[in-house]
């Protein structure tokens, strides 16, 4: 596989406007997650900004970044505009999704959303859980859920269904999805081709839209669960993190 990185990210936020340029020990917040990228060592990293400051920020770190439209309705359709402007000719085979707001991310977890893609080629999409294991967090709808089909001692999976309520019943561990997501190329171009769908809009997750359109998504059990940051309180608990005492 030849893989690119990308990471969309626009100011536009409604919790935490200007959430990419975000402070974190005078770094922004879009950089932290463009260095753990870098480090994970998997090929070419890019930046897919709404908005040219982020750019310039990105660029002003040494990485690369690539202007797109600002009115796109998902991070998944940034990313593919940002791999038509970058590699028209289609040398990259994967293109990873990776969330720009999650600077607390390890290298690991993003080389692992390819491990299902590696695993199997019949796999459209990779991407990555982790156990959960508070009753706070289990029961928390902007915690998203992952119905996996792992086997006895297995730590790659296929996804069955992801939701904000609690799946699958019964007793047995549940997991928690980690917004990173590994297109083969072609599953890229057909996911974003594709309307809405009605579980998508019910849940408001868009790794539905494949699952109803009959993709593949399989996963990779990782043992750290990145911190996300969606309000001043998250970026708060982030900062604390990341530059203790600072």
């Amino acid at each position: 596989m030849n893989p690119l990185i990308v990471i969309p990210a626009r100011m536009a936020s409604t919790r935490l406007p200007g959430k990419p340029l975000a402070d974190i020990g005078g770094v922004p917040m879009i950089v932290w997650v463009w260095r753990a990228a870098v480090a994970a060592k998997l090929g070419r990293v890019l930046v897919a900004c709404a908005e040219a400051e982020i750019a310039e920020a990105v660029r002003g770190a040494g990485g690369e970044a690539v202007l797109t439209a600002p009115d796109h309705a998902s991070g998944s359709d940034r990313v593919f505009e940002a791999v038509s402007q970058a590699d028209p000719g289609a040398a990259h085979d994967v293109v990873v999704n990776l969330q720009g707001d999650a600077p607390t991310i390890e290298p690991a977890v993003i080389q692992a959303a390819l491990t299902p893609l590696s695993a199997d080629p019949e796999a459209d999409i990779g991407t990555v859980v982790n156990e959960i294991t508070g009753d706070a967090e289990l029961a928390d709808p902007n915690k998203v859920k992952a119905a996996v089909a792992f086997a006895p001692g297995a730590r790659i999976g296929r996804a069955l269904y992801f939701s904000r309520l609690v799946v699958p019943g019964g007793e047995g561990p549940h997991y928690h999805h980690i917004g990173i997501y590994a297109y083969r190329r072609e599953a890229l171009a057909r996911f974003v081709s594709l309307p809405r769908g009605a579980l998508e809009e019910r849940e408001n997750l868009e790794q539905l839209r494949a699952l109803e359109a009959g993709m593949r998504i399989d996963v990779a059990l990782v043992d750290s669960f990145p911190m996300g940051v969606d309000t001043p309180a998250d970026l708060a608990r982030v900062r604390a993190t990341l530059v203790p005492g600072g």
